[in-house]
């Protein structure tokens, strides 16, 4: 059975593997052995196909190992980030098992079952994206059976954003004194913008968002919800803006790198 663990890096979680160096054959006579000496170390390192894997001595702990994981914590985030961009820019999505979907800044693997027996559905499981479709009798042709898959995962990010928006629009309302009732919304797909608030103080979020960590999904709400106070990019715009989210500028900026990924349809 394979060791596994993981660890939070902002609001993303990074989950890693552990494999277990044997140390059975180390000297047992206690004159080889310096008690000074030092440990032996974890050796952490990111796999091209988005895998963090810890080699860690046979007797070292999980606190060890998960310390050691914190430490290099930025360094293993940024690997993933590069590592994705170079594989996500170089495969256009084509709708098969093995591609990277992200939900809520964490990448999952997608995973397409055809299986008679389960009705047509998307679920998420031990770190993949499940897309089961019935079983056919007549061979499906790729590019029909990739349709199908694309239209079953953009629906289930639909519903899945207006869950995730809905709730987090209620736990940020108390921040924006200046909004008395819930605005109304809706999720509509936009190829550069995230969210939008019309004059009437309506809101537009798009569905893509719900691909990016929690924080980015609080920011660009409340950017909008800004809006409703300051209809425009002024300057009292952007002071209301630092006062309910004072790190908006790193998260904006969190956002910004990775829209290419998580616009990429």
């Amino acid at each position: 059975m394979t060791e596994t663990g993981s660890f939070y890096y902002g609001e993303e979680k990074i989950h890693y593997e552990v494999v277990r160096k044997d140390t059975k054959n180390k000297p047992k006579n206690d004159m080889l052995i310096n008690e000074k000496s030092k440990p032996r170390k974890v050796v952490i390192k990111v796999h091209p196909d988005q895998r963090v894997v810890a080699t860690a001595p046979s007797d070292a702990t999980d606190k060890m190992i998960h310390d050691a994981m914190m430490k290099r914590a930025r360094w293993i985030w940024q690997s993933l980030q590069e590592f994705a961009k170079q594989q996500d820019h170089v495969l256009p999505k084509r709708y098969v098992s093995g591609e990277t979907q992200f939900y809520l800044g964490r990448r999952y693997v997608l995973k397409v079952i055809t299986d008679s027996e389960n009705e047509p559905s998307v679920k998420l499981s031990r770190g993949k994206l499940n897309v089961f479709l019935q079983q056919s009798h007549n061979k499906i042709d790729q590019k029909i059976q990739a349709e199908k898959v694309k239209n079953m995962v953009d629906k289930w990010y639909q519903n899945r954003a207006k869950t995730v928006f809905s709730a987090r629009l209620k736990a940020l309302l108390p921040k924006a004194s200046w909004v008395k009732d819930v605005p109304l919304y809706k999720v509509l797909v936009m190829q550069k913008q995230w969210g939008s608030c019309s004059t009437k103080g309506n809101l537009i979020l798009n569905p893509h968002l719900v691909k990016a960590p929690r924080e980015c999904i609080d920011y660009v709400i409340l950017h909008e919800l800004c809006h409703i106070a300051e209809y425009n990019h002024s300057e009292s715009f952007w002071r209301l803006l630092t006062q309910v989210m004072p790190n908006w500028k790193e998260v904006k900026a969190r956002l910004d790198g990775m829209a290419e990924l998580y616009l990429n349809e």
